[in-house]
This record gives structure tokens, sequence and C-alpha cells, in this order.
């Protein structure tokens, strides 16, 4: 939960961990004084995925036996020196699978993180959106920095086992040094891994390279889905270059009115809500609930068992054991979808009788680890966008004063999203803003889809998504469930919604409430 520093991370990324292998990848870049934006594009089937992917196999093939296709686009390293050094930005696609001369374009996705690899998450997610695929290509890449698209580096496998079994919600001057001092020993191994390329990982980078994949793909407009911090990324494209947008999606809100410490305790109430549905809804079924009476009494046993926890760890996969902090990781984890509340109740379960094995695999999924003990860096990524786009810089004393309100907000999640903020004290790049210019005058309108239940990106940012659009652009559709964003819950109104506007450009009327 406390790594990355703000959870704004793509809810998918357990299934890679407990329901699939996750697929695949694409290159590196090099010196160039061409015109980028006239480069053509060498599609071939997709290898196996990096280990900064995540590793894995390669993608199964499509329904009707075709393979995903993968390529490498080349991008300025320094958008501000476009004829300078270049790097491979990694791109992954599903060919349009209908009736030729309805063809629309291409419609790209970002999944989130930031720090997911889009390469791996499209492929393994990709039919959820096989109607949507009738009239588009569907296009994924690994934003700079993550996958293979100029991977930041930080610590090794090693060392980010022993990261991620430090104490991230310290109680003592003790624990809070050595919280401290790991987290400079991590950014310093980021400087000098990726000294090159951590100036230039800002999500208006990103936000560049989409408009030149727009022209790379052969594409007048960019049709787009965000999901998470997919919806960030669309909204600084759209103030970039409002009239290039074409129809676009965004699902799972990122509040861009909050800087850093507004959106970790929005996180943290963001998360306890979740929490307190899943006691809810646990304690409600006709069978007994396995983790308690009620649903108060489901969460006083999980804030037992993470007091008891920082006391004495439990074995977890060996040789690693479940702290306090991996037990509230998985359980943050286990909380971005309704889907996996079974395997938070069998977690904790398990805990309960001493094991620690599930909530571990959770919390592992939740930092990129797979089950060989390889990591992706989708923790590394995470650290360097979030530092490069976030100008505040917190101290340990500022964040000891903020600690009363953000476990007021959470007693469970509250300090580690409060510690969570010192991610950046020491980081080598400075940030670029409070919070990021989503304004997009003269855009198309974009769908923004908000859920109330939703733990990473609260609901009310889908409000406030659509006020800083600006008037005409943002049209709000709220659905009322559970998880984080509101497509892939297979609701069928937000479905409909969401398929009507992509495929046949018909906008929902604003305040439109699926439940």
């Amino acid at each position: 939960m406390p790594n990355p520093p703000r959870l704004r991370a793509a809810a998918l990324s357990a299934t890679a961990v407990l329901l699939s292998s996750v697929l695949a990848g694409c290159g590196d870049g090099s010196t160039d004084e061409e015109d980028v934006s006239a480069q053509n594009l060498s599609w071939k089937d997709c290898p196996a995925p990096s280990e900064a992917e995540g590793g894995g196999s390669a993608p199964s093939p499509l329904p009707g036996g075709e393979q995903w296709q993968c390529a490498t686009m080349k991008a300025p390293l320094d958008w501000a020196h476009p004829q300078g050094d270049t790097i491979g930005i990694a791109l992954v696609r599903a060919k349009a699978s209908g009736d030729p001369s309805r063809r629309i374009g291409s419609l790209v996705f970002n999944f989130g993180g930031p720090g997911g690899s889009g390469v791996t998450t499209l492929p393994a997610f990709g039919s959820d959106y096989a109607k949507l695929r009738t009239r588009y290509d569907l296009v994924s890449f690994d934003p700079r920095g993550v996958g293979r698209s100029a991977p930041v580096r930080c610590e090794n496998d090693q060392q980010l086992d022993a990261y991620f079994q430090q104490d991230a919600a310290p109680q003592d001057a003790a624990e809070r040094a050595a919280l401290i001092s790991n987290t400079r020993k991590f950014n310093a191994a980021c400087e000098k891994n990726s000294k090159k390329v951590l100036p230039h990982v800002r999500t208006t980078d990103a936000a560049r390279d989409m408009d030149l994949m727009r022209q790379v793909l052969g594409d007048d407009k960019l049709h787009y889905f965000g999901i998470s911090y997919g919806t960030e990324l669309g909204g600084v494209y759209a103030h970039l270059f409002p009239k290039n947008v074409g129809r676009a999606v965004f699902d799972g809100v990122v509040d861009p009115t909050q800087d850093a410490e507004q959106g970790a305790l929005g996180q943290a109430k963001g998360f306890q809500l979740a929490l307190d549905n899943f006691a809810e809804d646990c304690t409600s079924k006709v069978r007994d609930c396995p983790v308690g009476d009620t649903a108060q009494d489901v969460k006083d046993r999980i804030a037992k068992l993470l007091k008891d926890l920082d006391r004495k760890p439990l074995p977890g996969i060996p040789p690693r054991k479940l702290t306090q902090t991996a037990a509230t990781n998985g359980i943050a984890q286990s909380l971005y979808s309704k889907d996996f509340w079974e395997y938070l109740t069998e977690g904790l379960e398990q805990a309960y009788d001493g094991d620690g094995r599930i909530l571990m695999l959770l919390s592992d999924s939740m930092n990129g680890r797979s089950e060989n003990g390889q990591y992706s860096n989708i923790t590394a990524a995470n650290v360097a966008i979030n530092c490069a786009d976030d100008k505040p810089r917190y101290t340990a004393d500022y964040v000891r004063g903020k600690l009363p309100e953000f476990r007021a907000a959470s007693p469970v999640f509250g300090d580690f999203l409060a510690w969570s903020m010192v991610s950046c004290t020491d980081w080598a790049v400075p940030g670029a803003a409070d919070h990021p210019d989503v304004s997009a005058a003269g855009s198309a309108p974009i769908l923004v889809v908000g859920n109330t239940g939703d733990p990473a990106t609260p609901y009310e940012g889908a409000r406030k998504m659509v006020d800083a659009l600006g008037k005409g652009v943002g049209v709000e559709l709220t659905y009322k469930g559970q998880g984080h964003g509101a497509y892939d819950s297979k609701d069928r109104c937000v479905q409909a919604a969401v398929n009507d506007y992509l495929l046949d450009g018909k906008v929902p009327t604003t305040g439109t409430v699926c439940s």
C-alpha cells in the first residue's frame, strides 16, 4: 500500500499473479535526426514480456487465431530538443475485427499506474474490449520509463525484497529514521541507474508521445480510453492538443485539482470506504461471514491482526515474512475489484490461522513481484513519474503533523498513505507542478465515468475532472458500484454508454447514473 507513493495504479495488476500470466513487449531507441512523425512502424508477433514488463509468456492468440502484434516507435528523449537522442516506445495492437469499411481508426489505451505496462495489460484483458475491436485497432503502449520504453531502473530484486519488508508506518524515531534512510537509498539508486531518463518521464512528455503515436498510426484524431492515472494522462493530452481529441473515455478518474497530499488523503478515505463496503458485504450474506460477526467486528479483527503483525510478523512466502506493511498492502490490492474480495476473505482466514501466504501474494502483486522473485519496474516507474510531476516535497516532521488527519480518514490505511508522501523528498529531479492542467477548451466531448465505491480514485474526482476540462467538454456518467473503475465491472449500463459513444458517437446525457 505505501509503496509506490500514490496508488493511482491499474486495478488489473492483481490478476497478473492470481488469475493469469501477463503478456508481451517491444524495444529501445537511438540517436536519429529524421522526422519521427514520418516513421513507419514494423509490426511483428509479440515476444514474451521483458523482466521490466513483469515476465511471463507471449500473449495468447486472438479469438480468430491472429497474433498480437508489437512494434517500437521512436520518440525524442527530450521534447524540448526533438532532433536529439531518441528512445523507443513499445506498442501493442490487435487489428480491427469488423468490416474494414467501418473501421474508425486506432483506440489507444492507458491502464494506469503510473508505471503499468500497456503492452502486457491490453492482451491480458483484450477480450473485455472485443466489441470495441469491431471498429478500432486496439492499441496500447509502455509509457516512457515503463517496461520496454526506456525503463527506469532503481534497486535490484534482492534490494527490493528488503525495501518492501521495511516498516512503512513508523511509530518511533528509530523506525522513522530507517524509513527515511531506505527511501534515500532507493532514490539514489534511481538516479545512479537512470539519470538520463529521469528528467523526461513527466506526464506532459507521455502526452506528447501519444500525439506522435496518433500521427504514426495514421489518425487525424486521437481516440482514447484512459483508466486511473490514464485519465490524468488523457486530461493533460486534451489540454496540450484539444483540437486533436477524437472520442475519449476517462474511467476511474484522478482528481486533477489535488496536490500529492490531497491525493494521498483522498485515497485514505477511498480505501477505508472500500474496506467498510467489504465488511458490510461479507456480514450481510445469508451464510456466516468467516472473518467477523458484524461489519465492525470484521474491521476490529483486521486492526488487531495488523497491530499484532507490527510486533511479530507471520510466516509468508519463505524466506519472507508477512509484515504489517505487506498485509496492509495486500488488503489494499484486494479492494481494487469486488472480484478480489474472495481473496481477501481467504487471506484473512489464513492469516488468523498463522499463515500469511495469500496476503503476501496480494502484496507482491501490488509491488510487481512475480513468483520467481523478479520485479517489474512498476515501482521504479511509478515513483519516477510521480516525483517528476509533483512539485511538493514533504519532510518527516510535516508528515508527523498530518498523521491525526490521515488516521481520522482511515484507521487502517492512514499512516501508510501519510508516510508515502516522503517518497519524493530527496528525488533528483524537481517536480513540475502542484497538480496537472487539464483545461481543454475546444476539445471534443470526453466521457468521464466515476464509480461511487472506487478506493483508488474516489468518486468525487470525476466531477472535479469534468469541471476542470471546461464547459462543454466533460460529460459525467456515474456508476454506483464497487472497485476501481467501471467499464471492467461488466455493468451493462456503463458498457452500453461507453460503447455507444466510442462506436457510434452517441454522447450520453451528462449526469446519467448506472446502478
